[in-house]
């Protein structure tokens, strides 16, 4: 009989934790391997998986929390929920204006929320952590007052309408930069200045439009936690009928059908509504939970069904025990270690040079490896991956475990 406690969903999470952080933080990313970074436009790399199964995570976490929630009453399920909501949001936030001060010349400078100097730059807003916090807020309203069928039926309802929504409020190529309409939207609501501009001009990957489908990315994983933890002994997917066999059959075939049709599903809609993480369309939603799903159910028949337990599974389930902690940790150290410059020589004119003490780690260890420069691009984010593993690992040993 398999373990209700599931450490197979703790790896998945950990997993996920530790490929966020190594995708996040290469030596340079004027070097990184191709599948380490993201699909231009249209289509997709093994990390434009990170985030989707992430928000995945999240919403199998919830189905064994919400029988809790709905024990409690919608008081505190209220409470609860709005209390994390903001929590994450914040901390999100927080992220994107720390450390709070920049170096600017020779000096220290506050960093506005909006620049004066220039007023279409300033902190942003919306980010990884914002787009969970709004994205578990309305999945779990979902989970907690509507039954599994009726989800199913909702959650096609958004993807479709989202797809809708493109088409009729696009431009000319609704599914182009300069066509999505979510622009507009975020422009009016957010502000230029609160936008992110990595594509040269203001659009935010974790805008509010494309909030919409991530929703679904949480709510298909509620519901595929709903049918690991009852072990796949479910009437809302298909009729009951009695089967056969070990009594893990049932659970793994219904992942692996339900996965298996999700990737194709997901393939045939892109055909007209293209695969793409960065307005993360309904394609996206339905290839990226196919994907996790079959994902999932891998892990569980190894580490469940076989019962494999070994060093790599002890390795990401260190991640997996403290997530957002080690998560926000790396994100903010760097930024951190930014602020305390070290002297580098002098340019041309005689101007002083600086370096951090990770930028001197990379330049004069990792990227000193032969071969191709990528090579010392993926060490130096290896060995960060590894510095945020050992503060888990000590908070792991002490039963330390940051919850939000």
């Amino acid at each position: 009989m398999m373990k209700p406690r599931y450490y197979s969903l703790d790896v998945f999470r950990g997993a996920t934790v530790a490929l966020m952080i190594l995708v996040n933080n290469p030596g340079t990313w004027k070097y990184i391997f191709a599948p380490l970074g993201h699909a231009d436009w249209h289509g997709w790399t093994p990390t434009d998986l990170v985030f989707p199964f992430f928000l995945f995570a999240v919403g199998n976490a919830m189905a064994f929390v919400m029988p809790r929630l709905k024990e409690g009453g919608a008081v505190v399920f209220w409470r609860k929920v709005i209390k994390r909501t903001i929590l994450i949001f914040l901390i999100g936030l927080f992220i994107m204006w720390w450390p709070f001060v920049q170096w600017k010349g020779e000096e220290l400078a506050f960093k506005h929320w909006v620049n004066p100097d220039n007023p279409d730059q300033g902190i942003r807003i919306l980010g990884v952590l914002q787009r969970i916090a709004l994205a578990y807020f309305f999945a779990s309203i979902l989970a907690f007052y509507f039954k599994p069928k009726a989800i199913i039926w909702i959650s096609a309802g958004i993807l479709l309408l989202y797809w809708g929504l493109c088409v009729a409020l696009g431009g000319a190529d609704p599914y182009s930069l300069e066509g999505w309409f979510g622009t507009v939207i975020d422009k009016q609501i957010l502000g230029v200045a609160h936008m992110y501009k990595g594509e040269g001009v203001p659009f935010d990957p974790e805008g509010l439009a494309s909030t919409l489908p991530a929703i679904v990315q949480v709510a298909f994983g509620y519901l595929t936690g709903l049918f690991i933890r009852n072990q796949g002994q479910v009437d809302w997917l298909w009729r009951k009928v009695p089967v056969s066999g070990e009594p893990h059959f049932k659970l793994l075939s219904g992942l692996f059908v339900t996965g298996f049709i999700l990737v194709i599903l997901g393939y045939v809609w892109s055909l007209g509504f293209p695969i793409n993480k960065k307005i993360w369309t309904s394609s996206y939603v339905l290839h990226t939970v196919g994907l996790g799903i079959l994902t999932i159910g891998t892990m569980i028949w190894f580490i469940e069904v076989q019962g494999v337990r070994n060093r790599i599974t002890k390795f990401f389930d260190v991640f997996g025990k403290n997530p957002l902690f080690i998560y926000v940790l790396s994100a903010l150290l760097v930024r951190f270690v930014a602020l305390f410059r070290i002297p580098n020589g002098f340019n041309a004119d005689g101007e002083p040079l600086y370096t951090t003490a990770f930028a001197w780690f990379y330049n004069n260890v990792c990227a000193m490896i032969p071969g191709p420069p990528e090579i010392g691009s993926f060490a130096y984010a290896f060995c960060y991956m590894m510095l945020m593993w050992g503060v888990g690992y000590i908070l792991d040993k002490k039963g330390i475990y940051v919850k939000v």
